[in-house]
C-alpha cells in the first residue's frame, strides 16, 4: 500500500518501519531533489535529523556547592554594581548640603522655666561649682557651723540656700521649696526632659537635701535637735549688732557672726524636712544607695517630729518674726503622705489619713484661708496628693472614709479657683488675691496654679473629664485655664504690661531686692554699712538675678520697683519653688501628661481590709 509523501515522493507505509538502516540511506537518494530544496519547520527538521546534541554546561565548585557559572557571573556582577550604586548615593547624600529641620521653638511656659530655676543657681551658700552659670557669684559662708570664737567646728553647715534677697539659711520655708521640687520632678519628669532641665533641677535638688543631712545626725535612728535656723535677721539691736539684716553685705564678702539655732521640739519643721527628704528620695529612686539615705534620714526626723512635740518658731524671735508657724497637724498630714510614698509602709498612711488627725488639721471646716498652700499651709497640698492615691490606688477600708473627704474637699478648693465663685477677690488685671490683698502675693498664686493644672492632669489621667461644684459640672480645661490665666499675668499680661520674672520680657524689675545682685563684684569688699549706697541707690542693680519672681504687685495692680520695698521687690526660693512647679505643668503642647506611675514605686500592692462585720441583729 502507497501513501502520498507530504514532500511529494512516494510513501510505502507497510516497509518503512521494517527497513534497515542502510536502505534507509539508500532511498534517501530517491528522493525528491525539488523537495529537499525547500525550508523544513521545526517538526520536519526534528524528523529528518533526529534528537540534537546538547551543549555541555559549564560549572564553578565553590567548595561546598556547584554553581552554573552563567549564574554565578550575573549573581557577582549584581553585587558589584549594587555596591557601586549604593557607594555613590552616599557619596552624593554625604556632599549634597542637607535641610536640618530644627525643633519647634520653646513655648512661652518652657523659657521662663528655664530662666526660674537659674534663680536657685544665684541663691546657693557654700563653696560653689564650676558650672553654676551665675557670673557674679562665688564661694561664701565656708565658716558656717563654727562657733564665733574659737574657731571650732560644732556642725559642718556650709552650703544649702539663702532664703531671699538676704543670707538667711530659713529651714522651715526651703525644706518645703525642695519638696515642692521634688513633686514637680516626680509628676513631670518627661517635661523637665524636654525642655533639657531635669539633670538641672535634680542637682538643685540635691544640693538642699545634702546640706539638710547636715542639719542632724542623719545616720541615727534617733534624734534630740535638729538645726532650725543658721543666721540672723533681728534688727532691733540696730546696725551695732551686725547681721544678715542690719548690713548690706555680698555673701561671698560677710565677716560678721553667723548664729546657729537648733531647736529640740519643733513637730512642724522635722516633719516638714521629713518630706523634703521622702519626697526627693522617689527623684532619686534609681540611685540606691542615695535614696536609701534620705529614707532613713526622713525617718528619723519623722520619729523626732512625732516623740517631741512643738512648734519651731515658739522658740526663736526670728523665726516668729519671719516664718512663724500656725500649727503642725498639716505638717503631720502632708509629711505622712510622702513618707507613705517613700517607703510603702502603711503606719504612715493609716496616720496620715486618721480622721482625728485631719480634724486637728482643720481638713472640715472653711476659714479665709482655707485651700491656700504656701511654706506653713501644706493641708491643701496634701489632700491632692492624698486624693492622687484614691483616684489610682483607691485603698478602700480603713482609709476610704478620710481620702473620701479629702477629695470632696479637693473638689472644693478647685470650686474656688474659679472665676465664677467669690472665695477670693480677683485685681481689675485679673490676679486672683489668695491672700486677701496683704503683701507678696504671688508665691500663692503660683502654687494655686500648679494645684489646678495638677489636679486636673490627674483627672485626665483617671479618664474623668470634669467635676462638680454644686450642680454644676466643669470641664478640667476650666482649671487649666485659670492657670494659665495667672501664670500669664506673671509673665506680663497685666495693666502693667511688666514680667515679674527677672530676665523674662522686654521688661521687668530692675531694682531687685537682693545683696548680691546690687552690689558690683569689682574687687572691693564693701562692709556692712558700706553696702548701703548701693541698696539706696536709684540705679539699677549691676547684676541680673534671672529667674527671681518678685514678691509681686498690690491689690490694685500697683508695683513700684524700689529697692528698698521687699513686699514688692524681693524674691524667696519658697516662692520660686511654686513657680517652677506650675510652669513645668503648664510646658508642653499637651501631649505630656503625669507620670502616674513613680510616685508608687515603692507602694506594694494593696489588698484592702475587709470592714469588720456588722453588729449581730436584735428584734
Amino acid at each position: 500500500m502507497y501513501g502520498r509523501d507530504p514532500w511529494g515522493g512516494p510513501l510505502e507505509i507497510n516497509t518503512t518501519d521494517s527497513a534497515t538502516d542502510d536502505d534507509r540511506s539508500r532511498n534517501l537518494n530517491d528522493f525528491d531533489r525539488a523537495a529537499l530544496s525547500r525550508p523544513l519547520d521545526e517538526t520536519q527538521q526534528s524528523w529528518l535529523l533526529g534528537p540534537g546534541e546538547e551543549k555541555k554546561k559549564k560549572y564553578v565548585d565553590l567548595g561546598c556547592i556547584s554553581v552554573s557559572r552563567k549564574i554565578f557571573v550575573w549573581t557577582v556582577g549584581l553585587i558589584l554594581a549594587a555596591g557601586f550604586i549604593a557607594g555613590i548615593i552616599a557619596l552624593i547624600v554625604k556632599l549634597v548640603p542637607r535641610h536640618h529641620e530644627h525643633p519647634p521653638p520653646a513655648d512661652n511656659y518652657t523659657l521662663a522655666l528655664q530662666k526660674a530655676l537659674m534663680f536657685f543657681n544665684a541663691q546657693k551658700s557654700g563653696r560653689l561649682t564650676k558650672h553654676n552659670n551665675v557670673s557674679w557669684r562665688g564661694n561664701s559662708c565656708l565658716n558656717d557651723g563654727k562657733s564665733d570664737k574659737s574657731g571650732a567646728v560644732l556642725k559642718d553647715l556650709v552650703g544649702g540656700y539663702y532664703d531671699a534677697g538676704d543670707t538667711i539659711k530659713f529651714h522651715f520655708p526651703k525644706a518645703f521649696a525642695m519638696t515642692m521640687l521634688s513633686w514637680s520632678v516626680i509628676e513631670y519628669s518627661a517635661k523637665y526632659e524636654a525642655a533639657g532641665e531635669l539633670n538641672h533641677v535634680k542637682e538643685i535638688i540635691k544640693w538642699g537635701t545634702d546640706y539638710f543631712l547636715k542639719t542632724f545626725n542623719s545616720t541615727a535612728d534617733t534624734i534630740s535637735q535638729v538645726v532650725a535656723q543658721v543666721g540672723k535677721g533681728d534688727t532691733s539691736g540696730g546696725t551695732s549688732d551686725p547681721n544678715d539684716h542690719t548690713c548690706w553685705m555680698r555673701p561671698e564678702d560677710i565677716d560678721y557672726p553667723r548664729p546657729v539655732t537648733e531647736c529640740s521640739s519643733c513637730s512642724d519643721l522635722a516633719a516638714e524636712m521629713a518630706a523634703a527628704l521622702a519626697s526627693a528620695s522617689i527623684v532619686f529612686k534609681d540611685n540606691k544607695v542615695y535614696s536609701k539615705k534620705l529614707v532613713h534620714g526622713a525617718a528619723t526626723l519623722w520619729k523626732f517630729a512625732r516623740d517631741q512635740r512643738g512648734m519651731y518658731s515658739a522658740a526663736g524671735a526670728d523665726a516668729a518674726t519671719f516664718y512663724n508657724s500656725s500649727m503642725y497637724w498639716d505638717e503631720f498630714v502632708w509629711g505622712g503622705a510622702w513618707m507613705y510614698y517613700a517607703t510603702g509602709n502603711q503606719s504612715y498612711l493609716y496616720l496620715a489619713s486618721h480622721p482625728k488627725l485631719a480634724k486637728h488639721a482643720g481638713a472640715f471646716w472653711g476659714g479665709p484661708d482655707y485651700g491656700v498652700l504656701s511654706w506653713d499651709n501644706k493641708l491643701t497640698g496634701a489632700q491632692v496628693l492624698l486624693t492622687r492615691l484614691r483616684l489610682f490606688l483607691s485603698p478602700g477600708y480603713p482609709y476610704e472614709e478620710t481620702l473620701k473627704t479629702f477629695h470632696n474637699q479637693t473638689s472644693i478648693i478647685m470650686c474656688s479657683y474659679l472665676p465664677y465663685f467669690s472665695s477670693f477677690n480677683r485685681t481689675r488685671g485679673g490676679l486672683i488675691q489668695l491672700n486677701h490683698g496683704r503683701p507678696q502675693p504671688l508665691q500663692y498664686v503660683v502654687n494655686a496654679a500648679f494645684l489646678a493644672t495638677l489636679y486636673s492632669d490627674y483627672l485626665d489621667a483617671a479618664d474623668t473629664p470634669g467635676w462638680y461644684c454644686g450642680p454644676n459640672f466643669y470641664s478640667t480645661n476650666e482649671l487649666r485655664k485659670f492657670a494659665q490665666t495667672q501664670i500669664d499675668y506673671i509673665l506680663g499680661k497685666n495693666p502693667r504690661k511688666m514680667s515679674y520674672v527677672v530676665g523674662y520680657g522686654d521688661r521687668y524689675p530692675k531694682h531687685v531686692h537682693h545683696r548680691g545682685a546690687s552690689i558690683p563684684k569689682n574687687k572691693v569688699k564693701y562692709n556692712c554699712k558700706g553696702g548701703y549706697k548701693w541698696r539706696d541707690t536709684k540705679k539699677p542693680n549691676p547684676h541680673t538675678i534671672t529667674g527671681a519672681m518678685v514678691a509681686g504687685p498690690d491689690k490694685n495692680d500697683g508695683f513700684h520697683d524700689v529697692r528698698t520695698n521687699y513686699n514688692y521687690t524681693e524674691p524667696t526660693i519658697a516662692g520660686n519653688a511654686g513657680l517652677v512647679a506650675a510652669l513645668v505643668a503648664l510646658s508642653g503642647d499637651g501631649s505630656t501628661k503625669i507620670d502616674k506611675n513613680t510616685i508608687f514605686s515603692a507602694v506594694p500592692p494593696m489588698f484592702p481590709t475587709p470592714p469588720p462585720p456588722p453588729a449581730p441583729w436584735k428584734p
